[in-house]
């Protein structure tokens, strides 16, 4: 059984990729549906509701303990920032959970305007890219020792500068994307991350 984060985001999309890919889904809203779970997708969305509605929900403090005990965690977009042990151009108050050693930056690839879809060699998936759809989408500044990048782009930032930037990773048990995968119809990721679960019971 996964849950998906529920206070905002791409729920549904998300719940329907797990049950193709035979996992049970589960929408989380409150601390006690977090009990049953064996893994949690956080899904996405727009990074400073999150925390502020985790926060408000009283889910911010038990899904960090979830995830500090080993659980499972794959986050898309605003779940990538979610994750990051590091917050770029983010809200003084937004918390994040840490759980990759990770900078990350925020609507780094431009406005809702400057979205795009693009393929992304994603290690681990075969070789056939990946159509990755980035809508106001954050990338890794830098990584930590321990933390695995499994796909890059090169593409020019709302800073102006064109360099390569990693947009999917992987440490331990936590999985994270710039690009949104339950938008797509590719299982691939949603079936890595279900795998990932699964061995870890």
């Amino acid at each position: 059984m996964i849950g998906v984060f529920a206070l905002q985001g791409d729920v549904r999309e998300h719940a329907h990729a797990l049950t193709a890919c035979g996992a049970v889904a589960r929408p989380i809203r409150r601390p006690a549906e977090l009990d049953d779970v064996d893994g949690l997708i956080i899904p996405g969305g727009e990074s400073t509701t999150m925390s502020k509605l985790a926060i408000e929900f009283g889910l911010y403090d038990p899904i960090a303990k979830r995830l500090a005990d080993g659980m499972p965690v794959y986050g898309s977009c605003a779940g990538m920032i979610m994750l990051a042990s590091t917050v770029l151009d983010g809200r003084p108050d937004q918390r994040s959970f840490g759980a990759i050693s990770m900078t990350v930056r925020r609507n780094a690839f431009g406005r809702q305007v400057d979205s795009f879809e693009a393929p992304v060699a994603v290690s681990g998936l075969s070789d056939e890219p990946y159509h990755a759809v980035f809508i106001r989408a954050p990338w890794v500044e830098s990584v930590d020792p321990g933390v695995t990048v499994l796909g890059s782009i090169t593409r020019t930032g709302a800073d102006g500068t064109t360099a390569p930037h990693a947009v999917a990773v992987r440490q331990g048990a936590a999985l994270a994307t710039s690009f949104h995968p339950e938008l797509t119809g590719d299982l691939r990721l949603h079936d890595l991350f279900v795998r990932m679960v699964r061995e870890s019971r």
